[in-house]
């Protein structure tokens, strides 16, 4: 007889009760990590297991230095209280570098703790709830959730809570401790908003005859090989998303390839055996699943669910304003307008499906935000949210729900006295970058920095005032590994390096046309560009936008048109981009014109080096 899927979820503290207030976090095991240190530091822990340890607790290890860590704070769902921004500015100032970094699978990250630390910064988080268990390693990441979950116009339900009791459940679960790599869940509020198609499981809400349900997307992923991921059936009942989940989780445990670090993703396993193979095989796992899971395994799950849903916003309880009940954006219909304010408001105001109620963008740069902004951004969600509470995005940025429309001009106000009014979250402008050679081992190039270069360009020229760039997206990696998620970019581009006559110059591969959401595709290379040329060639993209659009057109929608070959003015297809573009990116003599051999952020000629990464366990 086959024996029962059963198994303290609540381990290694047994006694602990089942957690209703939001607490992720476990005191003891900051002390857990204290004492691993001392065994390592005495010789007594060799590398690889002590790297091991440090991974699957959330801590990697900082760019060609081990005496320094990166701590990645997981963010279920990506939502976040006022005393815990707080308690990560203070951990901030104390242990790190003064500032955090928002990634964009809505973890935050602090930079450059020196090891003995890293127990004190656990501690703290533990005592706001946070933490950074199995943030790395070879198990289940921090699990996403759309930040429109609950205020979204076009969704069946909120998944927020959803999505919180699966990152209950498997976290610390014996599982998922130990699989061949790392292990993605995306959820989504509707078809348009989310990364479902790029992640192990993404899973989007519906409703059939009256029941609540998930379309199952499988083995998407993002890196040096990517893939979209297919849908698993046309209706997943809720009453069966935990046997999915962990079908999925067993087949992969069991089939994925432990050998090749490069190909050992679900991804791969799926593109090997093909996908009706893998499908049937998960579909045969989950009757399995279901046919030995144990009532006491069940119930936690729902109870973790029930709980979930207690500590989601509910919106009758909320008080809804009277005023501005507007329900679609821009709420200032004026591009003429030079007003800070009322810039502000055409690009980071978004109406909830709530009436008189507006979601707030805080837009950062890179997704980089000091102390003291995480102080002023607490006060605010204290001081203007009902919910009491913020989401951060994976475009980097922290949006802010339930504010009334009267409050507006006084957020605007409050976030700007700290440097966080700027405009452009929902356009071009808000560039993405992932932490590249300011703190990853595998980065080759600046991604960090190049993206603010971006940004603050594009925010000089005003483009972000312009209707046509709203929707489309900049999105930079320091690698192809694709932490930056370049190829879901409306323009992509990933970091290399290339030799011309005997000089190393940073380089990036540029893609056109990725998009994220249920029908979202993979860009497609177009060309190599030089670090320092990067915006020199996003600027001629522009102009040649403004000359051959159709009316009414955004960017986005001309890059797809040009990237399927329908283009109807000089610029028919990507070739023809490639030919506008090759003069721009050419370099003159280095004796002539020594800072294009150099990355942003550096003084010194460029060298292309990197050490071994800690992807995975």
């Amino acid at each position: 007889m086959a024996k029962s899927i059963e198994f303290d979820v609540l381990s290694p503290t047994k006694n602990r009760e089942p957690d209703t207030n939001e607490k992720w976090g476990l005191a003891e095991e900051s002390e857990y990590f204290a004492n691993k240190v001392k065994l390592y530091r005495q010789d007594k822990l060799n590398a690889d297991e002590f790297r091991r340890f440090r991974l699957q607790n959330g801590t990697y290890g900082s760019r060609l230095n081990s005496e320094f860590s990166m701590i990645r704070i997981k963010v279920p769902g990506g939502e976040i209280t006022p005393n815990q921004l707080e308690k990560i500015a203070n951990l901030s100032e104390s242990f790190s570098i003064g500032s955090a970094h928002v990634s964009t699978r809505q973890n935050i990250q602090l930079h450059w703790v020196q090891l003995e630390d890293v127990s004190e910064v656990f501690r703290g988080l533990a005592e706001v709830g946070l933490t950074s268990r199995e943030a790395c390693g070879n198990t289940i990441r921090n699990v996403m959730c759309s930040h429109f979950a609950g205020v979204c116009p076009n969704e069946p339900f909120d998944t927020t809570p959803y999505a919180k009791a699966i990152a209950r459940f498997f976290l610390r679960n014996p599982i998922c401790q130990n699989l061949p790599r790392k292990f993605k869940f995306n959820f989504s509020c509707c078809s348009e908003h989310g990364y479902v198609r790029i992640a192990d499981v993404g899973l989007v809400p519906t409703v059939r005859d009256g029941v609540r349900g998930f379309r199952v997307y499988l083995g998407g992923g993002l890196g040096a090989a990517s893939f979209i991921g297919h849908l698993l059936e046309e209706f997943t009942p809720e009453s069966r998303l935990l046997s999915t989940s962990i079908a999925t989780i067993r087949l992969y445990d069991r089939l994925g390839n432990r050998e090749n670090l490069a190909r050992n993703r679900m991804r791969y396993l799926v593109s090997e055996i093909g996908w009706e193979k893998f499908q049937e095989l998960l579909l045969k796992e989950r009757t399995l699943v279901e046919a030995t899971i144990s009532i006491p395994t069940k119930s936690t799950f729902e109870d973790f669910l029930k709980a979930s849903e207690t500590a989601a916003t509910n919106p009758s309880t909320i008080p809804i304003s009277t005023i501005g009940k507007k329900r679609k954006l821009p709420v200032i219909t004026s591009e003429s307008d030079n007003d800070p304010y009322t810039r502000w408001l055409h690009t980071n105001v978004v109406a909830q499906k709530q009436p008189g109620m507006f979601s707030v963008y805080i837009s950062l740069g890179a997704g980089d935000i000091t102390s003291n902004q995480l102080r002023v951004l607490a006060e605010c969600i204290r001081e203007f949210s009902l919910e009491k509470k913020a989401r951060n995005t994976p475009q980097q940025n922290f949006l802010i729900r339930y504010i009334k429309a009267d409050q507006l001009p006084k957020v605007f106000m409050k976030l700007s006295s700290s440097g966080l009014g700027n405009p452009g979250a929902t356009t071009i402008v808000s560039t993405v970058g992932c932490s590249g050679t300011t703190s990853c081992n595998l980065a080759i190039t600046n991604s960090h920095r190049l993206a603010k270069e971006i940004q603050s360009k594009f925010l000089e020229l005003n483009i972000d005032k312009e209707k046509a760039f709203v929707g489309s997206t900049i999105k930079v990696s320091g690698c192809p590994n694709s932490c930056g998620q370049h190829e879901v970019a409306t323009i992509g581009f990933y970091g290399g390096a290339s030799r011309i006559a005997t000089s190393m110059v940073p380089i990036y591969t540029m893609l056109f046309d990725g998009s994220t959401g249920e029908n979202g595709e993979l860009g497609k290379a177009v060309m190599r560009v030089p670090a320092k040329k990067v915006i020199d060639v996003i600027l001629k993209i522009i102009d040649t936008f403004k000359k051959e659009r159709t009316s009414g057109e955004k960017l986005n929608e001309w890059i797809h048109r040009i990237s399927i070959g329908n283009g109807t003015g000089e610029v028919k297809n990507l070739e023809d981009m490639k030919k506008i573009l090759l003069p721009i990116i050419e370099l003159p003599a280095l004796t002539s014109a020594p800072d294009f051999y150099k990355d942003y952020g550096n003084d010194t000629n460029f060298v292309a080096k990197t050490a071994r990464g800690e992807c995975a366990a």
